[in-house]
């Protein structure tokens, strides 16, 4: 260990400064970079080059680096015979009513949980979180159960975009989230408020809102990938054709598709999601640290 400026590092500077040092240094992170990049990279790779391929070459042994004929028509096809507009349009209307009601409802939580501290908030905040414990699956049963025959009311929510936003709202991790970026905003912020007069609503629109734009983006982002990537419980609770999600919809349809063309629908699906991340990378990373760096 060595110390340089007061910050201690398993390296020191005068040993990356000498020669050997600092070609092993560059020599590892160029192996480590390109290695994460390929294990990343590697299966977009394969599924966007996948998708130009043949029949025959796609289901050849070992497989081919590069398509030997490419065929663009294969994602013509696929968006024509899988009818992929009316499955994208599905998930993006399913996606939005998921972000609305998590900033509204979440949102709301986890202000109450931070800045309001009502009686046995912090027992609360522990049995939300508790449910990140419990595997997914467990819960796929009660909460079928509970959408055949909603509590009080009765109702069947199957094919009804409801049985895909109730349950998304419930997110003990977003509003985890929420409350650490809340918890970072200063005290004095929110007294001064209240001194004007302004009511904890006032507050929470005119003061806690415009501060905590990174963070609502993150938990946006969080709630379209959840809706775009979701695959069973979809298929169980929209079984009609018309109210069926993207990657519902490919499944229904890749028994009497060729292989090439399945696959060039799931790139068109993913590109969504890429763009998003490219777009919002900064504001993704920019909202998980900020609330951390308290104190």
């Amino acid at each position: 260990m060595a110390q340089d400026s007061g910050t201690r590092t398993l390296i020191s500077q005068a040993q990356l400064d000498r020669g050997r040092g600092r070609i092993i240094y560059w020599t590892l992170l160029a192996v480590v970079v390109v290695g994460f990049t390929l294990v990343f990279i590697g299966p977009l790779y394969w599924m966007v080059t996948g998708a130009l391929k043949s029949g025959q070459e796609i289901a050849q042994t070992p497989p081919s680096l590069f398509p030997r004929d490419p065929q663009p028509q294969n994602y013509v096809d696929a968006w024509h015979n899988l009818d992929l507009a009316k499955l994208l349009f599905n998930t993006f209307y399913y996606a939005t009513g998921a972000v609305l009601f998590q900033l509204v409802l979440d949102t709301a939580a986890a202000y109450s949980l931070s800045k309001l501290r009502p009686i046995f908030g912090n027992a609360i905040l522990g049995l939300m979180l508790a449910t990140l414990m419990i595997p997914a699956m467990v819960l796929i049963v009660p909460q079928y159960v509970t959408v055949i025959d909603l509590p009080i009311l009765h109702l069947n929510l199957l094919d009804s975009p409801f049985a895909i936003w109730l349950p998304l709202v419930a997110n003990a991790f977003n509003i985890f989230l929420l409350k650490r970026f809340f918890d970072s905003i200063p005290e004095d912020l929110m007294a001064a408020a209240f001194v004007d007069g302004a009511t904890p609503l006032r507050t929470l629109w005119s003061i806690i809102l415009p501060m905590s734009r990174p963070i609502l983006g993150v938990v946006s982002i969080f709630a379209v990938t959840a809706v775009w990537k979701d695959f069973l419980w979809p298929k169980l609770v929209m079984p009609s054709p018309e109210t069926r999600t993207v990657s519902v919809g490919i499944y229904a349809f890749a028994g009497g598709t060729p292989m090439n063309v399945v696959i060039a629908a799931s790139v068109i699906a993913a590109i969504p999601t890429v763009v998003i991340f490219l777009i919002f990378q900064r504001n993704i990373m920019s909202g998980l640290t900020t609330g951390s760096l308290k104190g």
